[in-house]
């Protein structure tokens, strides 16, 4: 096995850019990234990518779509009650809840397969500031290439070749 990844370096490809490189020892793939580029000051529903250094937390996977992802991170499969909240002042606000849930919250079970493959990001976990932006994760990138609503985005094969490397040390440096 490879050593394993310290540092995945994201940088846009230009100043509000929705597609970048991601960089990783001698690995270099390309992403996508907020619709509203990378920003050092993130706010809920903003489009933008969060610029710093996020610890890779937590992997989630569909199993009903695909195997779980060889990885250093602990992988848990996605249950169709999976959902994580987004309303600002909710006591769960940027925290994995159970659906139904009676506040604004995605579903994590998506139709499309973005997040077939989902790793949660420490964006805003400790300390939670509500309104800093919610959901942030790595997961897989649209066919067209297209930008994320604020995180970071790489096709499947990508993601396993990164997750093969990766650990719970591993952290995600987004440049602006």
């Amino acid at each position: 096995m490879s050593k394993t990844i310290t540092y995945l370096h994201v940088r846009a490809i230009s100043a509000r850019a929705p597609t970048g490189i991601l960089k990783a020892g001698g690995l270099i793939i390309r992403c996508s990234f907020g619709r509203s580029g990378a920003k050092a000051v993130k706010r809920e529903g903003d489009g933008a990518s969060p610029v710093g250094a996020w610890r890779m937390m937590r992997l989630f996977y569909r199993a009903d779509r695909i195997f779980p992802p060889h990885a250093g991170l602990s992988a848990r499969p996605l249950r169709p009650s999976d959902g994580w909240c987004e309303t600002v002042g909710d006591r769960n606000y940027n925290r994995l809840v159970h659906m139904p849930y009676g506040a604004s919250h995605e579903t994590m079970t998506r139709v499309d397969h973005l997040y077939d493959v989902v790793v949660e990001l420490s964006h805003n976990a400790r300390p939670r500031v509500q309104g800093h932006g919610s959901a942030v994760f790595l997961h897989l990138r649209r066919p067209d290439g297209g930008p994320t609503a604020g995180c970071i985005a790489v096709s499947l094969r990508d993601m396993r070749t990164i997750l093969k490397r990766s650990g719970r040390r591993t952290k995600i440096v987004i440049h602006a």
